[in-house]
C-alpha cells in the first residue's frame, strides 16, 4: 500500500472524537439491530420506565428462586409483561421519534395483546380442565394474542422469522385442522407459544442475559480487549488478531452477533484499517469473529443452556463437547488473518503502546463471576440459582473496581439493560414456539425427515448438505437463541431420526449452520454492521466474512462424520488424532484461501493445499495420511523455492 492510500485509510479509520465514535456506533446499531430503535422518553416518564424494567428483572429473579406457580401460569405472565414493555420501548417504525409520546393504537395493541395472556393466567385452572372445549371469546383472544405477538416480532426481531412462522401456520390450515383446534394447540398448550422456548427463556436465558448485563457493567469487555491487545497486538497484523481474540471472549457473553460486532468493532476495525488491512477485510474479520462468539464455551450466547434443555443432558456436557470445534473455528480465522498480514507485510502495534501485563494481572478478579458461574453449574447447582448468585458477585466485583465502580443508579441501569435485552429474545422464542407447535401438531417433522432421507438415499453426507441449506435459510435474520430453537425443532430430527446421527452432534450441526446466517449473504446482518464501521462495500464484506468463517462450514461436517471431535464414543488416541489432523487440515485450507505460504502461491498450489487440507479434515486413516503428504510436500517445495529465490 502506498503512502497516499495509507494516509487515506488512517484518516477514514477513526472518527474525529469520542462523541463522533459513539454517534457512529449508535447509528449503526439502529440500522442493523432492531433492538436499538427505541422510543425517546425523558424526565419522569423515562424514570418510570427505567424502574419498571428494573422491577421486571427483579421479578424474574424472584419467580425463578421462590415462585411455586405452575409453568402454565408463569409463562403467559412472562410473555404478557414482555408485550407491554415492547410497546413501551419500541415504535412501529424507524425514524425520528416524538419525545414522551406513544400513539393510541399502540396502547390499544399493548392492552389487547398482554390482556390475552393475562386472561390465560387468571383462568388457567379452568382452561386446563376444559382442554379443547374453549369458547368463542377464547378463540378470539388466542388470535389477538398471536397477532400482537407477531407485531412485536416485526418491531424487535424482523420479518424473516415471521415469514417462516406464517408459512407453518398456513401449512397447519392446509391439513384440514379447524381454527379452534389450531388456536388451542398454539395458544393454550405448552406445545405452542408458551412451549419449551418460552419456558427456557423465562428461566435460564433471561437470568443469564441479566447476568451478562451486570458482567458488562463490571468493565469486563474493556478488560478482554486489553488482554487481547497485550497478548497479540504486537504480532504481525496484530490488530486483526486482537479482534479475533477479543470478539471470541466478548461474544460468548453478549449473545448478539450484531451487538458484539458493533461494540468491539468500533475499537478493532479502525485499528485494523490503520495497520493497513483493506476495509472489507477489517469489517469481515470482526463480523466473523463476533458471530463465532456464539459458539464459544462456556456461555455460547446462552445457547448452551438451551441446548442442554432440548437435548436432555447436563450443561457441563454441552460446553465440554463444544470446546474443540470452537477453537478450530477461531484457528481458521486466526490463520487467515496471519497469512493476509504476511502477504501485505503488515506490522503489529509497538509494544510501548500496548497494555502491560503487570497492569492487567491485578484486574483478573473481574473474571470471578464468570468462573464461579461455570463451577457452580458443573457441580450440580441449578442454573437459575447459579446465574443469580453470579449476578450478585458482579455487583461485589464492580465495587472493588475503582475504575468502574457500580453505584445504586448503575445497579438499576444494569437491571434495566438486562430486562431490555430479554424482550427481543422472548418475542422470538414465542414465535419460534409457534413453529415448534405446528411441527408437533401436524407431524411435519416426519415429512421433513422422509423427504430429505429419501433424497439422501442412506448417504449421510447428502443429508447433511440439505440440512445445512435448510438451516441457513431458516436462520436468516433470527436471534441466536430463537435460531437454535427453530433448527432443533425442524432440522435436527432429520439427522437423528432419519440418519441415526448422535443427538448432541446433530444439535451442534444445526446450531452452527443457523449461526452462520448472520454472515452469509443475503441477510448477513453482522457483516453489514461491520462494513458500516469499516466504511466498506457491504456485500464484499459479507463474502469476505463467509470466506474467513470457512471453518464454520467444515467443522460441523467433521464432527457429524466423526463424533470424536465432540468427545463422543471415542478413545484418547482418537481424540488426539482428530485434534492433530484437524488443525493441520485447517492450516492447508487457510493457505489455499489466502494464497500465501512463505510467499504468494499460484492456483495449482492453492488447489493442492485445499485438497490436502480437506482430506485431513475428512475422518479416515487413508485420507489423513494422503492429506498430510500433500501439505508436507507443498511446504517443503515452497521452502526450497524461497531459498532458491534468496540465493539468486
Amino acid at each position: 500500500m502506498d503512502d497516499t492510500k495509507k494516509k487515506e485509510s488512517m484518516s477514514s479509520a477513526v472518527p474525529d472524537s469520542a462523541e463522533d465514535m459513539q454517534k457512529n456506533v449508535d447509528d449503526i446499531m439502529k440500522k442493523y439491530d432492531r433492538e436499538s430503535n427505541v422510543r425517546i422518553w425523558q424526565g419522569v416518564p423515562k424514570k418510570i420506565l427505567h424502574y419498571a424494567l428494573a422491577a421486571f428483572a427483579l421479578y424474574l429473579m424472584w419467580v425463578n428462586l421462590f415462585s411455586t406457580a405452575s409453568e402454565t401460569v408463569r409463562r403467559p405472565m412472562f410473555l404478557g409483561l414482555v408485550i407491554l414493555f415492547v410497546f413501551l420501548c419500541f415504535p412501529a417504525k424507524r425514524g425520528v421519534q416524538r419525545v414522551n409520546y406513544i400513539p393510541w393504537y399502540d396502547i390499544v395493541l399493548a392492552v389487547l395483546g398482554a390482556g390475552a395472556f393475562f386472561y390465560f393466567v387468571i383462568n388457567e385452572r379452568d382452561l386446563m380442565l376444559r382442554a379443547t372445549r374453549i369458547s368463542q371469546l377464547e378463540i378470539w383472544l388466542g388470535i389477538i394474542g398471536a397477532l400482537v405477538l407477531f407485531e412485536c416480532c416485526r418491531r424487535v426481531v424482523g420479518l424473516p422469522i415471521l415469514v417462516v412462522a406464517t408459512c407453518f401456520i398456513l401449512y397447519a390450515f392446509s391439513t384440514g385442522r379447524s381454527l379452534k383446534l389450531i388456536v388451542y394447540n398454539l395458544f393454550y398448550t405448552t406445545t405452542g407459544i408458551i412451549g419449551t422456548p418460552i419456558g427456557v427463556c423465562s428461566t435460564y436465558i433471561a437470568l443469564f442475559i441479566i447476568f451478562g448485563a451486570f458482567l458488562e457493567a463490571t468493565g469486563i469487555s474493556n478488560f478482554f480487549i486489553a488482554c487481547a491487545n497485550s497478548l497479540a497486538g504486537w504480532a504481525t497484523g496484530g490488530p486483526a488478531k486482537v479482534a479475533v481474540i477479543s470478539s471470541a471472549l466478548c461474544g460468548m457473553v453478549s449473545g448478539s452477533s450484531v451487538g458484539n460486532t458493533v461494540t468491539t468493532g468500533s475499537v478493532t476495525i479502525p485499528m485494523m484499517k490503520k495497520t493497513g488491512y483493506p476495509p472489507e477485510f477489517a469489517g469481515a474479520v470482526e463480523a466473523a469473529s463476533s458471530t463465532g462468539g456464539q459458539i464459544m464455551p462456556p456461555i455460547m450466547g446462552a445457547a448452551a443452556f438451551l441446548m442442554a434443555e432440548m437435548v436432555g443432558v447436563p450443561y457441563s456436557n454441552i460446553i465440554v463437547r463444544a470446546i474443540l470445534p470452537a477453537i478450530l473455528y477461531f484457528t481458521g480465522i486466526f490463520l487467515q488473518v496471519h497469512l493476509r498480514a504476511k502477504r501485505l507485510d503488515l506490522k503489529g502495534i509497538p509494544r510501548d503502546q500496548l497494555p502491560k501485563w503487570k497492569d492487567l494481572w491485578p484486574k483478573l478478579y473481574l473474571l470471578i463471576p464468570l468462573v464461579v458461574l461455570v463451577v457452580m453449574i458443573m457441580r450440580g447447582r441449578t442454573m437459575a440459582f447459579s446465574a443469580i448468585f453470579a449476578t450478585i458477585l458482579c455487583v461485589i466485583v464492580s465495587m472493588i473496581n475503582k475504575d468502574n465502580r457500580m453505584t445504586l443508579d448503575g445497579f438499576f441501569t444494569a437491571l434495566e439493560t438486562g430486562a431490555r435485552n430479554c424482550l427481543s429474545i422472548a418475542i422470538a422464542c414465542g414465535v419460534a414456539g409457534i413453529i415448534a407447535g405446528v411441527v408437533t401438531m401436524t407431524g411435519l417433522g416426519q415429512i421433513f425427515i422422509s423427504a430429505i432421507v429419501g433424497v439422501a438415499n442412506g448417504r449421510l453426507i447428502i443429508a447433511l448438505f440439505f440440512t445445512m441449506i435448510t438451516c441457513i435459510i431458516l436462520g436468516m435474520g433470527v436471534p441466536t437463541t430463537a435460531n437454535y430453537i427453530i433448527m432443533a425443532t425442524t432440522c435436527a430430527p432429520i439427522l437423528v431420526s432419519g440418519m441415526g446421527m448422535n443427538l448432541i452432534a446433530a444439535n451442534m450441526f444445526v446450531f452452527y449452520f443457523g449461526i452462520v446466517a448472520d454472515i452469509t449473504p443475503p441477510v448477513a446482518l453482522a457483516a453489514y454492521a461491520g462494513s458500516a464501521i469499516a466504511r466498506s462495500n457491504p456485500m464484499k464484506t459479507a463474502l469476505q466474512a463467509t470466506r474467513l468463517a470457512i471453518a464454520a462450514f467444515l467443522v460441523p461436517y467433521i464432527f457429524a462424520l466423526n463424533p470424536a471431535m465432540l468427545f463422543i464414543d471415542t478413545t484418547a488416541i482418537q481424540v488426539i488424532q482428530v485434534i492433530i489432523t484437524s488443525f493441520i487440515g485447517m492450516f492447508g485450507v487457510a493457505v489455499a484461501m489466502e494464497g500465501y505460504l512463505l510467499r504468494p502461491i499460484k492456483a495449482p498450489m492453492r488447489i493442492l493445499m485445499a485438497a490436502g487440507g480437506l482430506m485431513m479434515l475428512y475422518p479416515g486413516l487413508f485420507t489423513d495420511l494422503a492429506g498430510f503428504a500433500i501439505i508436507a510436500a507443498g511446504v517443503v517445495f515452497e521452502r526450497i523455492e524461497v531459498k532458491k529465490a534468496a540465493a539468486a
